[in-house]
């Protein structure tokens, strides 16, 4: 799944100093990261590189980001929450028009982030191809895939008073995680074609994924 890996996070409400500080040290890496492993490619940059960079500790990297893949894949826990409030008991809308929604939100946040024009498609095919190039990423992201997989099972559970590990919820939650990969795939596929958010990069991608969310729906009814 791409992640907004190159926008900034914003601020909460109320945010103290302290936090502002941390928050600015982690985009910092964050951005820092995501630069030089484009540049470079992910093997041949180090943390310690990252680190030198950023001029702090090698430690405060790992702060801040428990692996080095985590560096590229840093937005879990903000994926998880949204799927928790859509598809868990707080949540009003069936799950495929919840997951649509923050895929919407999602798209429109990576796409929002990247530089105008034709300049922003080939930076964000480059990231994908990164992620897809690197064994070590493939494998991090197969492995948070699942894991979100799990949290979306937990939530539409919790929901409907289910046990998580039925085989009704497991499904379910697969094929609704799947949304996300056909973003993903869709992203790669138009970007890698040249396609631009000037040529109307997020509808096409939003067409895939409403396609992909018919079936899903369909096959959840049923």
């Amino acid at each position: 799944m791409v992640r907004d890996a190159h926008d900034s996070e914003k601020p909460s409400r109320g945010e103290g100093l302290r936090e502002r500080k941390k928050r600015q040290t982690r985009e910092l890496i964050s951005n820092t990261a995501t630069r030089m492993f484009l540049a470079r490619g992910f093997d041949a940059v180090k943390v310690a590189d990252i680190a030198r960079e950023c001029d702090v500790a090698e430690k405060t990297v790992y702060n801040y980001f428990p692996t080095k893949e985590s560096l590229l894949l840093d937005r879990e826990e903000q994926i998880a929450e949204s799927i928790r409030e859509a598809f868990g008991p707080a949540g009003t809308r069936p799950p495929v028009d919840a997951a649509l929604e923050v895929l919407a939100a999602q798209l429109d946040g990576i796409l929002a982030a990247l530089p105008p024009g034709r300049q922003g498609g080939e930076a964000l095919s480059r990231f994908i191809e990164l992620l897809q190039s690197t064994p070590s990423l493939r494998a991090a992201q197969r492995e948070m895939d699942a894991r979100l997989v799990r949290t979306a099972a937990d939530a539409m559970a919790q929901r409907g008073g289910r046990d998580p590990d039925e085989p009704e919820v497991q499904i379910a939650a697969e094929m609704i995680l799947g949304l996300w990969r056909i973003q993903f795939a869709a992203l790669r596929r138009y970007t890698a074609d040249g396609v631009s958010v000037d040529d109307g990069l997020r509808d096409k991608v939003a067409a895939d994924v409403a396609r992909a969310a018919r079936v899903v729906g369909a096959g959840l009814r049923s």
